[in-house]
């Protein structure tokens, strides 16, 4: 086992993000065995689910004329326009059925408001709002964090900028993720991570 004082965090291994999905990312099952390794040998366990209204203004479908992939400008700062993905209650929104759920301790739903989104475990795309992550990771102790999940560039990355930023000792496993590489999407977070101190293993 770790530490007690390191957890491990799951980012959005959900059916949509899986092949097969609305927003599919290459491999994104694949990972599975890995996280579930990972997943009995760390005592803090959390499991993140990205979980929008189908309004949700990131949703290219909510923008008349654009198209998925696009990039429009919200008040928060640039904002890429998905193709909808991960609406709250349907199956794509569900954590995969071979990802070993009943180990996590806690689930932290993402995105939920329609005027915002949110890659980050900690906070939403405004990077003000909190998601309560922080709070539950202090109480029980936690000082260090790795991260695996998808999409390596977008949602683990902004949440290990956002972790190190908070003071967090932070590590993802490449290993257990997969990007979605938009436009060299991956090197760049790599690097943003890297320069912030994340520990790339």
């Amino acid at each position: 086992m770790r530490p007690a004082d390191e957890a491990l965090i799951v980012v959005d291994v959900q059916n949509d993000f899986c092949p097969g999905g609305a927003l599919a990312v290459a491999g994104g099952d694949a990972i599975i065995p890995e996280i579930n390794a990972l997943l009995r040998q760390f005592e803090v366990r959390v499991l993140t689910q990205d979980w929008h209204p189908a309004d949700h203004a990131s949703f290219a479908d909510n923008h008349p004329g654009a198209a998925p992939f696009s990039m429009t400008e919200m008040p928060y700062g640039p904002q890429v326009l998905w193709p909808a993905h991960c609406v709250q209650g349907t199956e794509g929104a569900a954590f995969h059925p071979r990802l070993d759920t009943d180990r996590g301790d806690m689930v932290i739903r993402k995105g939920f408001r329609s005027q915002i989104d949110s890659y980050s475990a900690f906070f939403e795309n405004d990077r003000t709002t909190p998601t309560g992550l922080e709070g539950y990771l202090r109480t029980r102790g936690v000082g260090a964090i790795t991260l695996v999940g998808l999409a390596t560039d977008f949602c683990v990355t902004y949440s290990a900028l956002d972790a190190a930023r908070l003071g967090f000792r932070v590590a993802v496993k490449m290993s257990a993720c997969r990007a979605i590489d938009l436009d060299g999407s991956l090197a760049d977070a790599c690097q943003r991570m890297m320069t912030a101190g994340v520990d790339l293993i």
